[in-house]
């Protein structure tokens, strides 16, 4: 095994293989190990699954805040790295969201420093306390994914399809530093054996919608709603959605679905009343009907550097839920500072 591993082959370990090389550790250093890979289907490989685009669905806590704003600010890089915007299946999208609640001012204060084009909303949807809009980031997941894979294979990062038992085989003679991004896995990965992971399910509507130009988003106590474009995609619209604590199954239900229809439509009416085919729910053309299991973790995200023998180390980083696309890459950088750290001491 190479100097740097990385356990898992979703967003968050790809944010962190990008953060090495930002830091210029020489891909042929890194190696990425995973049981799937783009382009793979598993119930715990959620990063395929996911509406991803940048939303303000996070906590207020301050690491939290940082996350966001450190990957809202630098997921231009990424992009350029990966050939511009088609190439890398992320592009930007007006996005307009809806707080039933109204959100801290810490929070509040927190967006206006730096989303772009940012607006505070007067004409509120009905039922909301509170609206904003500013331009955001969406993400065609298996696009990024494949170009990330295909950048980095162009680094020399080496790529292993493996299922451990123990993340401490994932350490070779040669090897200093494990990175765990392991989301759900972590719960069973032996070492680890987080029990604080839980899955979130979640179930979304892919349509077929060319008049729909931009993201909507509407934020309950214990449900959203969210309208998403998904770029470079022919058109499609991700609709939802579920968030399910606890859900194990990946099977999808015609009444969760007819119900992301009647929340979609109901925020944005224009699904239905612009749609050039027709304007009932049956004029929409159905791309897919799928459901995720965001890897959750009670106590939030861990990120965390733990000792394992002689000068080796891991650092754990995973509990992302539903926010991994739109925060890890400032989760990223975080345990790549911890495993860089000139003080390897605890």
């Amino acid at each position: 095994m190479t100097k740097y591993v990385v356990l898992g082959s979703g967003v968050i370990g790809y944010y962190t293989v990008f953060s090495l090389l930002e830091r210029q550790v020489p891909g042929s250093d890194i190696t990425i190990v995973a049981e799937f890979w783009p382009g793979d289907e598993y119930v715990e490989y959620a990063s395929p699954y996911a509406g991803a685009n940048f939303s303000c669905i996070t906590d207020d806590d301050d690491k939290t805040m940082f996350y966001d704003q450190y990957t809202y600010e630098n997921l231009a890089k990424i992009q350029q790295k990966l050939g511009g915007a088609e190439a890398s299946g992320l592009d930007r999208y007006m996005s307009t969201e809806f707080w039933d609640r109204m959100p801290s001012e810490k929070k509040k204060a927190g967006y206006r420093t730096y989303l772009q084009n940012y607006e505070e909303l007067t004409e509120l949807a009905p039922g909301t306390e509170y609206g904003i809009k500013f331009l955001s980031w969406n993400f065609n997941t298996v696009k990024f994914l494949k170009a990330s894979k295909a950048y980095f294979e162009k680094q020399g990062v080496t790529m292993k399809r493996a299922k451990l038992s123990h993340v401490c085989q994932a350490f070779g003679a040669d090897t200093k530093v494990v990175f765990n991004c392991t989301g759900l896995g972590a719960k069973h990965l032996g070492g680890v054996n987080d029990l604080a992971c839980y899955p979130t399910r979640g179930q979304i509507c892919i349509v077929k919608a060319p008049h729909i130009k931009d993201n909507t988003m509407r934020w309950g106590d214990d449900y959203c709603t969210y309208i998403i474009k998904r770029p470079f995609s022919n058109d499609q619209l991700v609709l939802g959605g579920f968030m399910q604590k606890d859900w194990h199954t990946m099977a999808t239900y015609q009444d969760q679905t007819e119900d992301i229809w009647k929340r979609t439509t109901t925020l944005n009416p224009k699904i239905l009343s612009a749609n050039p085919h027709g304007t009932s729910f049956e004029d929409l053309e159905v791309v897919r009907v799928v459901s995720g299991l965001r890897p959750s973790r009670h106590g939030g995200v861990r990120i965390e550097k733990e000792h394992v023998e002689n000068g080796k180390y891991v650092v754990h980083n995973y509990g992302a839920s539903g926010y991994g696309y739109q925060a890890g890459l400032g989760m990223a950088v975080e345990g790549v500072n911890l495993a860089l750290a000139k003080d390897s001491k605890l």
